[in-house]
C-alpha cells in the first residue's frame, strides 16, 4: 500500500473517531439536561428553545454551527393554564420554557399612554423600564395598545413565546389587567406559562364599598385596600363618608359638619390618584335625605319632625329650601375631589316613609308635596323629586347617579329619572320590591345583595359576616335578592356588583380585623364578577391558591 493511501485511510479513521466522540458527548449532555428531540412539532416555544439548546450542544461537542443536521432542542410538555384570582377566561397551551422576571430584563411600551402601567409593573417585578424602545431583546415584557381589536374595553391578550411576553389590549385598563395576571403568575418565583391568554371581565362594575362614616379608617388602610383591589382587577371603590355618626372628609363649604377624626382633602386626593393608577374609580356617597345625622347635628333647624314635634333620627326636612341648599353645596364641593363618572346619592331608609301614614305623620311634607305636584301629591312623590333634584346636581358635573333600591317607590306619580342606576341591596324594607320590577322597567342595576355581599360590623339585625365560600359556591351577579337568580334575559342590565363593609357597630372589629375578615370574600366576589360561570377549582383549591398568591 502506498504511503499516500495509508495516510488517507488514517485520516478517515480519525474522522470517524471524532464523529463518534461528538455523538457520545451529545448523548451525555442530553442525559444531563433532559430529553432531546428534533425541532419539528415543537411550535414557537420549542423553536425558541432549540436555538439555545443547539448553541449549548455545539459548545460541548465542537461541531460546526453550519452543520446540516437539525439542531437539538429540549422537549417541553404543553403548558398549563395560569392559576390566578380571578381565573383567566381562556389559555391556549404551547410548548416552551415560559418566562420569569430577572435583573436586566426590560419593560417596553408601544405607546406613551402605557407609561404608567409600564413603570408600575417594572418596579413590582424588578425590571428596567425602557419606555418606547423599538428594538427587541431576550426577556422583554412589551405592553401595546391595539385599539378596536379586543373583545371589550377591558380585555387583553398576553402572549408568552420565545422568551418574551407581550400584553396587548384596546385600552390601558385591559393592558393593566394583563400585568396583574403576569404578576400573579410569577409570584414567589413562579413562571408565566408558554402560550396565549385571552381574557376579559364578565361585568363592567366590580366594586368594594366601605362605610368610613360610622367607623373611621386611616388613609393608609384605605390605600392598602386600593392596592389589593387593583391586583384583583376590581375597578370601583365606594366611600360612604356621611352618616348619622360621622362626616369623615374635610369640607371648605361646611367645616362645621366635619367629625374630629376625618380624612384631609390631601389624603383623599392621594387615594384617588392611587386608585386611578390602578384603573379604579372612587365612587363617593353622601346619603340623603336620610342618614344625615352628622349634618343635622350642626344644623338642628333642618331636622325632620313629626306632627307631635318629635325629631326623626337622621332625616332632613325636605320641605325646607335650606335642606336642599346644604346638600347641593356638598355635592358641588366634592365633585372636584372625586373626578370619576359615578356618584351614589343614597336615598335609602328615609324615616318619613316607614310609618303607616306619612301624610298624617308629617303634614309639612304633605303640604310641600301638594304644592309641588298638585292635590294628589304624596310624601313619596316629594322624596322622589328630592332624589331627581340631587341627580340633576351631580349630572351637571357629568356624573352618573345611582341610589339604593329602597329609594325607589311603587305607585308614585313622580318617577325617578331614567338614568339613576339601582344599587339593589335588600328586600327587607317596607313595601319591598323584587328585583324584577326594576329590571322590567329597563333600569340598570348593581348587585349589593345583603345576604352575600354585606359585611356589617357587629352582625346586627340578622346580618352575619359572609364567608368567601358562601359567595364562591352560591352567588352570581344574577342573584340580586336572597339566593334566587333573576332570569337570564336581564343579565346585560346587571352591570356588576359590590362587596360592602358597613360600620353599624364600629368597635366590633379593628380595621385590621376587617381587612382579614374580608380577604377571602373579596377574592370570591371578584371571581364571580370576572367570570360568572361555575369555577373550575373547588373552594379548597381556590383557598389554597389565595394562600399561595398572598
Amino acid at each position: 500500500m502506498s504511503s499516500h493511501r495509508r495516510r488517507a485511510r488514517q485520516g478517515r479513521t480519525r474522522q470517524r473517531a471524532v464523529i463518534a466522540g461528538a455523538f457520545v458527548a451529545t448523548i451525555g449532555l442530553g442525559v444531563g439536561l433532559g430529553v432531546w428531540a428534533s425541532t419539528s412539532g415543537d411550535g414557537d416555544g420549542g423553536n425558541a428553545s432549540a436555538a439555545g439548546s443547539g448553541e449549548r450542544g455545539r459548545a460541548a461537542t465542537g461541531t460546526a454551527s453550519h452543520s446540516a443536521a437539525p439542531a437539538p432542542t429540549r422537549t417541553y410538555p404543553l403548558s398549563q393554564a395560569p392559576r390566578t384570582i380571578p381565573a383567566v377566561r381562556s389559555h391556549t397551551a404551547a410548548r416552551g420554557p415560559g418566562w420569569k422576571p430577572a435583573a436586566g430584563k426590560r419593560v417596553v411600551v408601544g405607546d406613551a399612554r402605557l407609561a404608567d402601567e409600564g413603570r408600575l409593573v417594572a418596579g413590582e417585578l424588578g425590571l428596567a423600564y425602557a419606555g418606547q424602545a423599538s428594538d427587541e431583546r431576550a426577556g422583554d415584557l412589551r405592553l401595546t395598545l391595539n385599539a378596536g381589536q379586543g373583545a371589550g374595553p377591558e380585555s387583553y391578550t398576553m402572549t408568552v413565546r420565545g422568551g418574551r411576553v407581550t400584553i396587548s389590549g384596546p385600552s390601558d385598563a385591559g393592558v393593566f389587567y394583563g400585568t396583574r395576571t403576569l404578576k400573579q403568575e410569577v409570584h414567589g418565583g413562579g413562571t408565566a406559562p408558554e402560550g396565549v391568554v385571552r381574557d376579559q371581565p364578565a361585568k363592567p362594575k366590580r366594586g368594594f364599598m366601605v362605610d368610613i362614616a360610622r367607623k373611621y379608617y386611616t388613609a393608609g388602610w384605605i390605600e392598602d385596600r386600593v392596592r389589593e383591589l387593583g391586583d384583583l382587577k376590581y375597578n370601583e371603590l365606594g366611600l360612604h363618608f356621611s352618616d348619622d355618626q360621622g362626616f369623615r372628609i374635610a369640607s371648605d363649604t361646611h367645616p362645621e359638619i366635619v367629625s374630629r377624626q376625618h380624612l384631609t382633602k390631601a389624603q383623599v386626593k392621594k387615594i384617588v390618584q392611587l386608585a386611578a393608577a390602578r384603573h379604579i374609580t372612587v365612587v363617593p356617597e353622601i346619603d340623603s335625605p336620610g342618614h344625615l345625622g352628622a349634618v343635622i347635628a350642626a344644623h338642628p333647624d333642618l331636622q325632620l319632625r313629626n306632627a307631635q314635634g318629635t325629631a326623626t333620627r337622621g332625616a332632613i326636612d325636605i320641605s325646607k329650601d335650606a335642606s336642599a341648599e346644604i346638600v347641593d353645596d356638598l355635592l358641588d364641593e366634592y365633585a372636584g375631589l372625586f373626578p370619576g363618572a359615578d356618584w351614589n346619592l343614597g336615598g335609602d331608609e328615609y324615616q318619613a316613609l316607614v310609618v303607616s301614614d306619612p301624610e298624617a305623620s308629617y303634614p309639612q311634607l304633605a303640604a310641600a308635596a301638594r304644592s309641588a305636584y298638585g292635590s294628589g301629591g304624596t310624601v313619596a312623590d316629594l322624596t322622589t323629586g328630592w332624589l331627581n333634584d340631587r341627580a340633576a346636581t351631580v349630572r351637571a358635573h357629568h356624573r352618573t347617579p345611582r341610589a339604593w333600591n329602597d329609594g325607589f317607590f311603587r305607585g308614585t306619580s313622580v318617577q325617578p329619572d331614567k338614568d339613576i342606576r339601582v344599587g339593589y341591596w335588600t328586600g327587607k324594607e317596607i313595601g319591598a320590591r323584587p328585583p324584577g320590577e326594576y329590571l322590567s322597567a329597563g333600569r340598570k342595576v348593581i348587585n349589593y345583595n345583603d345576604k352575600y355581599l354585606y359585611y356589617v360590623l357587629g352582625q346586627p339585625n340578622d346580618f352575619f359576616y359572609p364567608t368567601g365560600r358562601l359567595i364562591y359556591e352560591q352567588w352570581t351577579p344574577r342573584v340580586l335578592r336572597g339566593s334566587t337568580a333573576v332570569p337570564a334575559r336581564y343579565d346585560a342590565q346587571i352591570l356588576g356588583g359590590s362587596f360592602a363593609v358597613w360600620g353599624d357597630y364600629p368597635n366590633a372589629q379593628t380595621q385590621d380585623q376587617v381587612a382579614a375578615g374580608i380577604r377571602m370574600p373579596l377574592r370570591a366576589t371578584v371571581q364571580k364578577l370576572w367570570d360568572a360561570r361555575p369555577p373550575t377549582l373547588t373552594w379548597t383549591q381556590f383557598q389554597a391558591l389565595a394562600g399561595r398568591l398572598g
